[in-house]
């Protein structure tokens, strides 16, 4: 909401806030919507704000100020953009920021050490422990203590709404004792089915079938799970906002829209010392 592109909604609607580099959107909207986040979290339009190529890995990278001309200069050049999913660091002067449209966008930060991280956590970065991992490069990096650290879990696509096949049931259960608990089977309320269930019968695996059940998983709580697994405390575990397949008018879904939708963006950074 807010923004200046006119990708993603309808004619008659105010611009949105899209801040990805997206095939369908003008790439100096972007730019000028990136600008305004930064104005809104920094005080400061000016302020750098350093963006990944993503992709699904558990690669998290060590931004520092030296680094930002460069990050911010691949915001007109994408191809030049550093690859990963997550990002840490314990200098001031930036905004690290996560592009999510159903993934999981998780921020963390070290109030003591004053060092923060931003991890985008898909069903495949999850299944990699990201999160988990990402915290003890913190612990390593800057020295950072669990039991300092607080983190916020960002919009995402709920459990609600995100049915997936076999196959990730599996990846989780190889990676998680507790995978079963991440996952449900929900069936569609129809009262022909429940009238003729014999008629909607089907030999294909729960998640690939449109006619259900349907195998549905819950990446916060995963997400979550592999922050108290990382020693945070369950009292510093804020989740915020909600299902972003569910509220179309708020967030960007990638599944919702099927596949026709901007970004969002969360973003953390640490304040300069007056």
């Amino acid at each position: 909401m807010g923004g200046v592109s006119r990708a993603y909604c309808a004619d008659d609607a105010p611009g949105e806030l899209n801040l990805g580099l997206t095939a369908a959107d003008q790439r100096e909207l972007v730019l000028r919507n990136r600008q305004l986040l930064a104005e809104a979290v920094s005080g400061s339009a000016a302020t750098p704000l350093l963006s990944l190529r993503q992709f699904h890995s558990n690669l998290v990278i060590h931004a520092t100020v030296a680094a930002t001309a460069a990050a911010t200069a691949a915001d007109a050049q994408p191809d030049r953009a550093r690859k990963g999913d997550g990002w840490m660091t314990d200098e001031s002067g930036f905004l690290l920021a996560i592009q999510a449209a159903d993934c999981i966008p998780v921020l963390v930060a070290d109030r003591r050490r004053r060092a923060v991280a931003a991890f985008h956590a898909g069903w495949r970065g999850t299944v990699k422990r990201i999160v988990e991992s990402g915290v003890g490069r913190m612990q390593v990096a800057f020295g950072s203590r669990p039991s300092d650290l607080v983190a916020a879990i960002g919009p995402g696509i709920g459990a609600c709404c995100y049915a997936v096949g076999e196959e990730v049931l599996s990846a989780f259960e190889s990676q998680f004792i507790y995978a079963r608990e991440l996952f449900r089977e929900v069936y569609e309320s129809d009262p022909v089915r429940s009238k003729y269930p014999m008629l909607f019968l089907t030999q294909r695996a729960p998640g690939h079938s449109s006619i259900g059940p349907q195998l549905h998983v819950d990446l916060i709580e995963a997400n979550r799970r592999q922050l108290l697994a990382a020693g945070v405390s369950p009292r510093a575990i804020r989740i915020v906002g909600g299902c972003t397949q569910c509220h179309p008018e708020l967030f960007y879904s990638h599944r919702g829209s099927r596949g026709h939708a901007g970004r969002m963006m969360g973003v953390i950074g640490i304040r300069a010392r007056a």
